[in-house]
């Protein structure tokens, strides 16, 4: 009876769905998104005798530029280190098209032209496993993030006319290469069992003021002003997209357990002793709970104890079994000690194979360092 309930419990396992459990990225991974992208107007003090002017007619002297909305898509790839911080590169691409410019608190009457701005980024990111404030399976993981970079911003025949009202045309292009920055705050959703992502982002971008070459023209005159001004670039960027993590671990499978017997036997009593990193020799902790073991044994009728040796996924398979069998061969050796019958006991070492916690490949995890002691 016992041979076929392990039979059908196997089975269930084995044929259970998958469960996309939200956990950090580990190892190599690409990126890419794209959305909605807001740049703030720039507002600027009439300089000289136009400021003047102003100031004399009771009128502002203020001089500014608006953007309308725009576009921002983003590409990158990098690598997560297992313990939540990601580091990767990114290349951009964002564009606005110009809304339109008040100076003296007259508007302008048609506008045309874009800014346009392209460049790479390298950030260094952080993913908050919500595991840790005890979600058991969360379905999307929070992050944050910081970068710098270079960006390469172009104000491409950007035209503001103010007549009929006023007889003037501003027209501004250049291009200007500037210091990047940016601040990140996002979350991932796993899609399925794919190592593949939906990430929803926004992120504050801004560089040092990019200078362009600015002319103004007198349509009676036709006389021009050339001037050099300084444009100021925040930008509010909010983004969807995905993101393929290669060898992201695969997720835990849903176990679907068979009902019991109404006569069932009690159940096993297990317990857990755990081990220093690359260790196999016992902490005091660890006697102390090898000593519960033995006396539970003693006192419950126990007819057969099950010693398993487990490592994590730090080392390679094949010293990860040795490893796991000297682990397990050192609780033997101390239940045996503690007055256990040596011909009781059953030694296991599975090595990496049945993690407690899954992980990637080379990522340390205390909890697989183990022994369990199973009392039947």
């Amino acid at each position: 009876m016992i041979r076929f309930r392990t039979a059908l419990l196997a089975s269930a396992v084995a044929s259970a769905p998958f469960i996309a459990v939200a956990q950090p990225v580990t190892g190599l991974y690409i990126a890419a998104g794209g959305g909605l992208n807001y740049l703030q107007g720039t507002e600027r003090t009439l300089q000289g005798n136009a400021g003047a002017a102003a100031r004399a007619a009771g009128i502002s002297d203020k001089a500014e530029v608006n953007w309308q909305n725009g576009y921002a898509v983003v590409g990158s790839i990098g690598w997560g280190f297992g313990n939540g911080i990601r580091a990767e590169v990114e290349g951009f691409y964002r564009e606005n098209d110009v809304h339109g410019a008040t100076v003296a608190g007259l508007a302008s009457r048609g506008n045309s032209g874009n800014i346009w701005q392209a460049g790479a980024m390298a950030n260094v990111l952080y993913d908050m496993d919500l595991r840790r404030f005890g979600w058991a399976q969360p379905i999307f993981t929070p992050y944050i993030g910081a970068g710098i970079g270079w960006s390469h911003v172009t104000q491409d025949d950007v035209r503001t006319d103010f007549r009929p009202v006023r007889s003037q045309v501003i027209t501004g292009t250049g291009d200007d290469d500037v210091f990047a920055f940016q601040g990140i705050a996002g979350a991932s959703f796993p899609l399925g069992a794919t190592g593949l992502s939906l990430t929803a982002e926004y992120r504050f971008f801004g560089t040092t003021e990019p200078t362009f070459q600015s002319a103004q023209r007198q349509t009676i005159t036709n006389a021009v002003t050339r001037t050099s001004q300084g444009l100021e670039n925040f930008n509010h960027s909010a983004l969807i997209g995905l993101r393929y993590a290669l060898n992201q671990p695969r997720p835990v499978a849903a176990v679907a357990v068979a009902p019991a017997p109404a006569a069932a036997p009690a159940p096993a009593r297990t317990y857990l002793v755990f081990f220093d990193f690359d260790r196999a020799d016992l902490t005091d902790r660890a006697r102390q709970i090898i000593a519960e073991a033995a006396q539970a044994s003693s006192t419950t009728g126990t007819t057969r104890i099950e010693v398993a040796g487990h490592a994590d996924r730090s080392g390679t398979p094949q010293y990860n079994q040795r490893l796991s069998q000297r682990r397990a061969e050192a609780v033997a050796a101390e239940l045996t000690r503690r007055g256990v019958a040596r011909g009781a006991i059953s030694v296991q070492a599975f090595g990496e194979s049945r993690p407690l916690v899954p992980t990637a490949d080379g990522v340390r995890e205390p909890q697989n360092r183990r022994v369990e002691i199973v009392l039947r």
